[in-house]
């Protein structure tokens, strides 16, 4: 693990407490693997057996209903934890985490969790205030899909990949990873054709340009009106 530096890990919430050499401790315990896009890298309901740090790309965790329909729960980003059942009192993964992008993660085996909490200043605590974090945005989804219209939960949805990953491109900001009309119908819960549906009439009024795996807001504002956050 020599060849990643402890300055990568320096200032991310489970090591911002932590000195350079704690850090270096951390990583010499890890493995680093690269994946690449839509592959597993864990599925819901296998043991868990080792918790990850993401380093590079993007992961989504998809939930599967009890009537085997695929929801996307949430997009994580780089710097962030993922499949770490021990935090949520489980020893099974709650979700499937696939790549959204190549991906380069480290992770640790999960019976080093309880050794990391209890050394390691912080390590709980800021950890613990992701999964709040996490829990609140999953809440947030829940409540759009049972009280929201259909745009307004695209919106909200577009919304929330433009807060997680956007980057600032010439015609407006782009979603910094590949996401298909199927990934949106799957984080909205609604269908495909709905989805193609309102994506080509926001992209005649240019509120967005989407392409079949990407998509760039143009008006961020009209998506915020679109959303009913601003009344």
């Amino acid at each position: 693990m020599n060849r990643i530096d402890e300055s990568l890990l320096v200032g991310l919430p489970p090591f911002r407490r932590l000195e350079r050499k704690q850090i270096r401790e951390i990583l010499d315990l890890a493995v680093s693997k690269r994946f690449d896009e839509g592959v597993a890298v864990f599925s819901e309901g296998m043991p868990a057996e080792r918790f990850y740090l993401l380093l590079d790309g993007y992961i989504r965790a998809v939930k599967t209903t009890p009537g085997g329909e695929h929801i996307i729960a949430m997009h994580i980003a780089p710097g962030q934890l993922f499949g770490i059942a021990a935090a949520l009192g489980r020893d099974t993964y709650p979700a499937t985490a696939i790549t959204a992008a190549e991906t380069l993660a480290l992770s640790w085996p999960m019976r080093l969790w309880d050794e990391f909490t209890a050394k390691y200043d912080g390590f709980a605590s800021e950890t613990y205030k992701v999964v709040g974090d996490r829990m609140q945005d999953i809440q947030s989804q829940l409540t759009e899909l049972a009280t929201q219209a259909v745009e307004q939960r695209l919106a909200s949805a577009l919304l929330r990949m433009v807060n997680q990953s956007g980057r600032k491109v010439d015609n407006g900001i782009e979603i910094a990873f590949p996401v298909t009309r199927q990934n949106i119908s799957e984080m909205t819960g609604t269908t495909l054709h709905t989805v193609s549906r309102v994506l080509s009439a926001w992209q005649k009024q240019g509120i967005v340009e989407s392409t079949r795996r990407h998509i760039v807001v143009t008006e961020p504002h009209q998506l915020v009106l679109l959303s009913g956050v601003a009344g």
